[in-house]
């Protein structure tokens, strides 16, 4: 299909950012040679990768400043690979990378029964702020778990 080149240059402003070197705000702003100085920039010096950087498959290289804190590892470190995989714009990639956190959050639990942490459930999960703040709901929610670990227990000795 040929592709016809039509003439608009009948409507008002078209075609103004055409040319790099006008500035659709010519009337208020009065040029100067310094206008363009400050847009040419040497990339900085590329941060060394010391530990692996899962990169987005839309970008050719690593950015020039990244984050290292935790290398990805583990079963959430394959789900998190396996997530880089899709583009950013992708829903495989975004959900592949909640299901890791999530991974990654039971392999944290797991990393400290092993070294010898014992959970402080109540705590971590602000009881001592719900017992401070919300009592009531505090006795809603103890009383419905009650309730379903009872409701279990009664089940598995039916059977």
């Amino acid at each position: 299909m040929k592709k016809i080149l039509e003439d608009y240059s009948h409507i008002k402003g078209w075609g103004i950012d055409q040319n790099p070197s006008d500035v659709p705000a010519y009337p208020m702003k009065h040029r100067t040679e310094n206008d363009n100085k400050g847009m040419i920039w040497e990339r900085p010096a590329q941060q060394p990768a010391m530990v692996e950087i899962l990169q987005s498959n839309e970008r050719p290289t690593l950015s020039a400043v990244f984050g290292t804190p935790v290398p990805p590892s583990g079963v959430s470190g394959k789900i998190r690979r396996y997530a880089f995989k899709y583009s950013e714009s992708h829903a495989m990639h975004w959900l592949a990378l909640l299901l890791a956190d999530r991974v990654q959050m039971f392999e944290g639990v797991a990393d400290d029964f092993k070294s010898g942490h014992v959970l402080d459930l109540f705590t971590e999960l602000g009881g001592h702020a719900e017992l401070k703040h919300n009592p009531l709901g505090l006795a809603k929610k103890a009383a419905c778990g009650i309730a379903v670990v009872a409701l279990v227990v009664v089940l598995l000795r039916r059977k």
